[in-house]
């Protein structure tokens, strides 16, 4: 199906953070809707998903002034006190429709110029590593995550068959990492992977975060139970990772694995904190 894309002039692009990203003070969302349209993101049950006629990940608006905005919001933000972005929590900043656009580089290149005093941009998307001479000059302010969710392409194509493959993912990881710049790999909602999940993952990123339904979705997983993802792991034969206590069986995994690392590992929000390096 045809992605819609609208070109929009936004009124502002920087939204106080609040709930599992409150430690920073704004998001900032360049698009709004998302092509991957996965099964389970929880936007497709918040406001501006529920009140659009077109299915989520059918659709984009395009934020066409939002570098401008940018530009008086940061100075604006930056004398009101620490300014800590999260880019993005609503959409993916590299999704297809940034090759043509640049928007997101755009906006890199403003902040850059009005410096926040912390950017964690997360995606899942390969283009990202376009932008590694950009984000090499924001020194240690910046954190690259990419999410990996699995390690299994046939559950990543259950859940969310439009997103960009697993071993791509990890392999820009491995090549931002090797920038020298702060990186993690996220891996959220957790989904069903393999015994070797930490093995691939403790040396592309300098940290790993689990996140799952129950602790990211902002709803104590109430959000995603109304998607009906469940059927999917039934499907699959799968039922058994559909569990809130799952998380620790896999983080387990990890840390025994990571025992000679100097990799970081955090679970859910603080995973995700600009004060936790």
């Amino acid at each position: 199906m045809k992605v819609q894309l609208k070109d929009i002039v936004s009124k502002s692009i920087l939204t106080p953070a609040s709930g599992a990203i409150d430690d920073f003070t704004h998001s900032l969302n360049p698009f709004t809707g998302c092509s991957f349209g996965c099964n389970y993101c929880y936007v497709r049950e918040m406001p501006v998903s529920m009140y659009r006629e077109q299915e989520w990940g059918t659709w984009i608006d395009i934020k066409t002034n939002a570098s401008e905005l940018l530009k008086k919001e940061m100075i604006k933000a930056k004398k009101k006190g620490p300014v800590r972005i999260f880019m993005s929590s609503a959409t993916d900043p590299y999704q297809p429709i940034e090759g043509k656009t640049q928007l997101t580089r755009k906006l890199l290149k403003v902040m850059l110029e009005e410096q926040p005093d912390f950017l964690h941009v997360q995606t899942r998307s390969p283009l990202v590593k376009r932008d590694i001479d950009l984000f090499k000059q924001f020194g240690d302010k910046i954190r690259i995550s990419i999410t990996i969710e699995t390690d299994k392409e046939e559950v990543r194509k259950a859940f969310s068959p439009k997103a960009p493959p697993i071993s791509a993912r990890m392999s820009v990881l491995k090549e931002i990492t090797a920038a020298g710049i702060k990186t993690q790999a996220t891996i959220a909602p957790l989904l069903p992977c393999s015994k070797e999940f930490p093995q691939k993952l403790k040396h592309i990123a300098t940290r790993i975060t689990i996140d799952d339904f129950w602790m990211g979705d902002g709803s104590g997983g109430k959000r995603t139970a109304k998607l009906g993802i469940y059927d999917t792991y039934k499907q699959m034969g799968l039922e058994k990772w559909y569990n809130p206590r799952a998380y620790k069986v896999v983080q387990k995994m990890f840390q025994q694995e990571l025992l000679d690392t100097d990799v970081t590992l955090q679970v859910s929000k603080k995973g995700f904190s600009p004060d936790v390096m």
